[in-house]
């Protein structure tokens, strides 16, 4: 384990098996939300007799908390969590995001948009991801540039994926998200772009993570496509939420977690997930909490948690 920035590559390691990895964005220290997202991607990582990375997703400096991507990390190894290759910001990563653009628009896959969000506003319907682009800029042919937002093309054929929970999912693009955004206007790389692009460069073979995001994973799929990267494996499994049915989040004000409880948050992580840890195993020490967790984890039990979603509220 070591906070030591992961070298830039363009090229994507050799595929060594099963590869996972936890991505949070440090906005705020780690909290129960994070822990249970990390606790079920590590054990499926483990599970699978494979690797498991870290990634700071820190692309949002507006949002973003001086020092909480060292918190985060030190929070990760104080539970016990050992990564198999030094961290990884996005941030160090830019040229690879628009070596990526470049390639989209030399196909003519991306296009710049001058839009505003008032012109948007005033023309786009509401859908499942938020209003749906009109396509206003998509015939216009703006100078290719790296100081205004660009989106992605869509197409009208629905794009469909088997997840691991959830089961299939189709979202069509084109009708119900529009050409979305790769760049933003204020010349940060988009989440859409960004997580893509790293987990086809980090041969990530498997993505769990929130079923917040279970309907953004077409928008990656479709990048996936037009870049001709591989597609993982997608599981979405549920988030914690508050007593009052909102996500978890720091930007929520979600309570940092206590590393000399870590044990104790181990514990009522993996109940969370539908673990079933004996009373006294929170005071046992680490090591031994994650080897009950290895021998006891299958990705099954999450299906409990889901038709009972009350067990998603904390209390």
């Amino acid at each position: 384990m070591s906070n030591q920035k992961a070298p830039n590559s363009s090229e994507a390691p050799e595929n060594k098996g099963y590869r996972g990895r936890f991505a949070p964005s440090p906005t705020g220290p780690l909290h129960f939300g994070s822990l249970v997202t990390a606790i079920a991607s590590y054990l499926e990582a483990r599970c699978n007799h494979g690797e498991w990375l870290v990634r700071i997703e820190d692309l949002d400096p507006p949002r973003e908390v001086a020092g909480a991507d060292t918190s985060i990390l030190r929070a990760l190894e104080a539970h016990g969590f050992e990564w198999d290759e030094a961290p990884l910001w996005q941030s160090s990563r830019l040229d690879l995001y628009a070596s990526a653009l470049n390639k989209l628009h030399r196909h003519d896959l991306a296009y710049i948009c001058h839009c505003t969000r008032k012109q948007i506003r005033a023309l786009a319907k509401p859908g499942p991801l938020g209003l749906i682009y009109p396509g206003n800029c998509s015939k216009k042919k703006h100078l290719f540039d790296t100081r205004h937002a660009i989106r992605l093309r869509t197409h009208e054929h629905a794009i469909s994926f088997n997840d691991k929970l959830q089961g299939r999912t189709e979202l069509n693009l084109y009708n119900d998200v529009g050409d979305f955004l790769l760049r933003r206007g204020d010349g940060l790389a988009a989440y859409h772009l960004a997580v893509t692009v790293d987990d086809a460069l980090q041969n990530i073979t498997d993505v769990v993570r929130g079923s917040d995001l279970l309907l953004s994973t077409p928008c990656h799929i479709h990048v996936q496509q037009c870049l001709g990267y591989v597609q993982p494996g997608y599981t979405h499994i549920p988030i914690a939420t508050d007593k009052g049915g909102k996500k978890l989040s720091k930007r929520g004000g979600a309570d940092e977690l206590n590393s000399g409880l870590a044990g104790a948050n181990l514990v009522r992580g993996m109940r969370f997930l539908g673990l079933r840890p004996p009373v006294d195993l929170e005071n046992a020490g680490i090591a031994e909490i994650w080897l009950w967790a290895r021998d006891s984890w299958t990705i099954e039990t999450l299906r409990g948690v889901m038709e009972r979603p009350e067990i998603g509220h904390l209390k």
